[in-house]
């Protein structure tokens, strides 16, 4: 069996919108927390009772940073893959601080769009892998983009055909 796995997924909605910033080499960092809301009735009195759980996320991915930046806003609704991950720092009062963050990494991560509103704007499905031209992407998610385009006509137009001239 493998040494160990740590992965996080998250469906939540962003806080605040994201912020960017530049490492030393000009690579980009896009912070940004989620919130993360558990429901249930109380058993006792019926009352309808909630618990939020904020999470900072970080993203060093630079495709997925650009989806973020460009699509994401406070209260997009998202969801994500990445890892924790731990870090130790002084405050500006001279105070040892340690932060726990879901990490998207260069090579590895997913973030997708979920607002319906975001998918007529070029949102879907983006990973850390490689294939296309943002890394993985289900090829429902791909038709969905491909066909949810287009000018201001009715909503209800099918979807265009695929042009299948495959040489074998």
């Amino acid at each position: 069996m493998a040494g160990s796995v740590n992965k996080v997924i998250l469906i939540g909605n962003l806080g605040r919108d994201p912020e960017v910033r530049r490492t030393g080499n000009g690579d980009p960092v896009v912070n940004f927390s989620i919130a993360t809301t558990e429901s249930w009735r109380d058993k006792a009195t019926g009352e309808r009772k909630d618990r939020t759980e904020w999470h900072n996320i970080v993203i060093f991915n630079e495709a997925l940073g650009k989806i973020a930046e460009q699509y994401c806003k406070k209260g997009t609704k998202v969801y994500l893959e990445g890892q924790l991950q731990t870090r130790e720092y002084t405050d500006k009062d001279g105070n040892q601080r340690k932060s726990t963050e879901v990490v998207l990494q260069r090579f590895r991560g997913e973030l997708t769009l979920l607002d319906s509103r975001r998918d007529s704007e070029g949102g879907g499905s983006y990973g850390g892998g490689g294939g296309s031209e943002f890394g993985r992407s289900a090829p429902m998610e791909q038709q969905r983009r491909v066909s949810s385009g287009g000018g201001g006509g009715g909503g209800n137009r099918a979807p265009a055909p695929i042009d299948d001239d495959i040489p074998f």
